[in-house]
């Protein structure tokens, strides 16, 4: 291998730095208009009226669109609930859509729309809205659920459903189930059973949502730049808003600011048909509040959890019920959570039931390893007190209990081949581990956790071409916002036989790019790189068989080395790649320019294993806790370009950190929002995360290409469990909630003291 395995820098690197990329927010259209939303200050009301009279006068102002404006069509998804029609159901639901020439404009325009509401009873938190006489979110209905989940690996379908719904908010209920219950704690000499809660947190993506869309005349449809993850998402929802077929739409995807599972699709349909109404391009580019308020954050949890097992470690029953409050809409993330809750270990009598809830709060969305670190903060917290109570090592009870190749997930499906052991197996050798002892004397405490993810598979297509100045040009359809298209031409590099500085990626839009998913689950290498294998392969044997032409000899007598075509044991008679390609590609030429396809459906998974060991030390007067070590040890498959894989660890750790202990996004009673801006709203930044230790494990993937897995989701789930865990060991107290902020450790000490 000469490109697989070395660090290289990602391919915009240099331009993000400059600053010079251009983002959707830098793009501007003749004659565009800035758009602001109006949005309701009450979590549910009835919808009295709006007045837009003052706000239609304000220079600059051209329009203020309601939802008389537009067409009263069902809201199947969160991106289909538009404006408010008859009454709102969040703090934040949009009202009106004010359009002017400038963003000032707009701003003002928005600041005189009158709303009158005439507040209605509402349940904004997970045991209010379970109550069977809890207000309806959906009175008249459920409404269709979020594609998301299917977009990070889980389908919808899976789990046994429930028809009973004990609320009306109840949207969903799955179960999966084996064994014998009663049988497998009567086994046990051990049972711990405990109660989790996790607070809503928002991605935090430094870009906020921004998109703009322009009528195409020519078909009636519209092209859209959008700061998405799924640019088919994207393209499917504006076409059926507009009544025309996908194909009249053109959606781009503009460079993303980050994502991290919460840009999908929004408000692309509002604009779409705010353009269409005004025949002027519309874009919108959200404030920091208008983010907070409406964007589709992170699930709050509860996760009752309980888990028997025998003297000598092995489990043997699990119980666990997960509510997630998907805010206004339903979605299918708890298939998710179910799935991770009963695959991890091998337990033979199980019981794990996942509940869609809905709350008067803004629509739930993917966070990076959806419902993952909430799941991992409840089961591998019980493991850990179950170790402790049998007086067993932690990390040989994980060990003991971990599933392999061949065992069965919570689905009865067989985990493929799978990397756990090793990961385990990789942490109980390292210093952090062998040396905890020392630590502990020290004052700190040391704590480990581990966590999966099964991955996505997708179909994906991809095309490559040989180029007259001798280099390669490789077309995909998937978004690049983790360095996937300098993998993409590392891969590509590999197998044509260049130079990667020679590969140039170009990542289409939809009526121009080969086919790709959306950018989430972890799958965007592992979906996309075998039909880019295919692509430079067909590519690469075109290129032989020309050359094989020129020299009157075998193809298969011929390589390529150095940017040309040579014979094999004779440098001395070689053609450059430039030439061969300039002989394709000029007047009269009898011979077709190279240019390979490929494309492949990945039908089986390749999951990702991370384990994390935290060191810490707690002030017990303050609760304040100092992490000092964070040690990452992650099983990538194959780490192509181990440089951006390190960078995935990285940033997965640091956010599980916030999820640990800073970020919450905390509501009252009514709904109102009390974090709404970075200022109240607490993100880890540099002085809160040490200097992480990163340990990469190469499993291969059967399937991969060149045994690569994805690695963006795993280094975020064992997170906050590891560090919870090591909290424990240094106080003797065991936290619950999360985040696990100052005043909460604090009270969680001082009561555990009282007892």
């Amino acid at each position: 291998m000469s490109s697989i395995g070395t660090d290289t820098p990602i391919l915009d690197g240099e331009v993000k730095v400059r600053g010079a990329l251009r983002f959707c927010g830098d793009l501007v259209r003749p004659g565009m208009l800035h758009a602001r939303l109006v949005t309701s200050p009450h979590a549910h009301a009835r919808l009295i009226g709006v007045d837009t009279t003052q706000a239609a006068a304000t220079p600059g102002v051209v329009a203020v669109m309601t939802a008389d404006d537009l067409p009263d069509l069902p809201a199947q998804s969160r991106a289909m609930l538009l404006l408010g029609r008859d009454r709102v159901i969040f703090v934040g639901h949009p009202v009106a859509l004010v359009l002017a020439e400038s963003e000032a404009a707009a701003q003002d325009g928005a600041e005189l729309v009158s709303v009158s509401y005439q507040p209605l009873p509402s349940a904004t938190a997970i045991d209010a809205a379970l109550a069977a006489d809890a207000p309806a979110v959906w009175p008249q209905g459920l409404p269709g659920q979020s594609a998301e989940a299917a977009a990070h690996g889980a389908d919808g379908s899976m789990g046994k459903s429930s028809a009973a719904r004990p609320s009306p908010n109840v949207a969903n209920q799955v179960a999966f189930s084996r064994g014998d219950l009663e049988v497998g704690f009567a086994a046990a000499d051990c049972t711990i059973e405990r109660e989790f809660r996790t607070a809503a947190v928002h991605q935090s993506y430094l870009e906020p949502h921004v998109a703009m869309v322009e009528l195409d005349p020519m078909t009636g449809g519209a092209t859209v730049w959008s700061s998405t993850q799924g640019l088919y998402f994207v393209r499917d929802a504006v076409a059926a808003v507009l009544g025309v077929q996908n194909t009249q739409v053109r959606a781009i995807a503009t460079p993303v600011g980050g994502g991290f599972g919460g840009k999908f699709l929004l408000f692309e349909p509002l604009l779409a048909l705010a353009a269409k109404k005004l025949n002027r391009p519309v874009r919108l580019m959200m404030t920091r509040l208008e983010e907070m308020l409406t964007a589709t954050p992170a699930p709050a949890t509860r996760v009752r959890l309980k888990v028997g097992a025998r003297s000598d470690g092995t489990l043997t029953a699990l119980d666990a019920e997960l509510v997630m409050d998907n805010g206004c809409f339903p979605s299918s993330m708890a298939v998710l959570a179910g799935i991770l809750l009963g695959s991890i270990y091998k337990v033979p009598h199980q019981r794990v039931t996942g509940i869609e809830l809905l709350t008067f709060r803004p629509s739930a969305g993917a966070y990076r390893a959806p419902c993952a670190p909430q799941s991992a903060f409840a089961l591998e917290t019980v493991l850990d007190e179950i170790a402790q109570r049998l007086g067993i090592d932690p990390l040989e009870l994980r060990l003991k209990n971990a599933v392999s190749a061949g065992d069965p997930m919570a689905t009865e499906q067989p985990w493929p081949s799978i990397g756990m052991k090793p990961v385990l197996e990789a942490l109980q050798a390292h210093p952090a581990w062998q040396q905890r002892d020392q630590a502990r004397a020290a004052g700190r405490g040391v704590g480990i956790a581990i966590g999966g993810w099964p991955g996505g598979t997708e179909p994906a297509a991809a095309a490559c071409r040989l180029e007259s100045d001798g280099t390669l040009t490789v077309q995909v359809g998937s978004v690049d916002i983790t360095g996937t298209d300098t993998t993409m031409a590392m891969i590509a590099a590999e197998t044509f036989g260049v130079d990667p500085k020679r590969v140039r990626m170009i990542a289409g839009d939809t009526t121009t790019a080969p086919y790709a998913g959306a950018s989430g689950g972890s799958k965007v290498t592992y979906t996309v790189g075998p039909a880019v294998i295919q692509a430079a392969t067909e590519a690469r044997r075109q290129t032989l068989e020309l050359a094989a032409q020129v020299f009157e000899a075998d193809p298969a007598d011929l390589e390529i080395r150095d940017g040309k075509v040579q014979v094999k044991g004779s440098p001395d008679r070689a053609i450059s790649l430039a030439k061969l390609a300039q002989r394709t590609m000029r007047y009269g030429s009898r011979q077709a320019p190279i240019w390979g396809h490929g494309r492949d459906a990945q039908m089986s998974s390749a999951p990702g294993f991370c384990a994390q060991l935290a060191e810490v030390e707690v002030d017990r007067e303050t609760g304040r806790v100092q992490l000092h070590r964070l040690v990452v040890v992650q099983d990538v498959g194959r780490a192509i370009n181990p440089l951006t894989v390190r960078g995935q660890m990285m940033g997965g750790a640091v956010q599980g950190i916030g999820w640990a202990l800073y970020e919450q996004m905390a509501y009252d009673d009514d709904g109102q929002l009390m974090t709404a801006t970075f200022n109240d709203y607490a993100v880890p930044h540099s002085t809160h995360a040490p200097a992480l230790e990163l340990v990469v494990v190469e499993v291969p993937s059967p399937s991969g290409p060149f045994g690569a897995k994805g690695v963006g989701e795993p280094p975020v789930i064992p997170t906050a469990a590891a560090i919870a865990n090591a909290i424990a060991d240094a106080t003797g107290t065991r936290l619950t909630r999360l985040p696990m902020s100052a005043p909460r450790v604090r009270d969680a000490i001082r009561d555990s003291a009282a007892s």
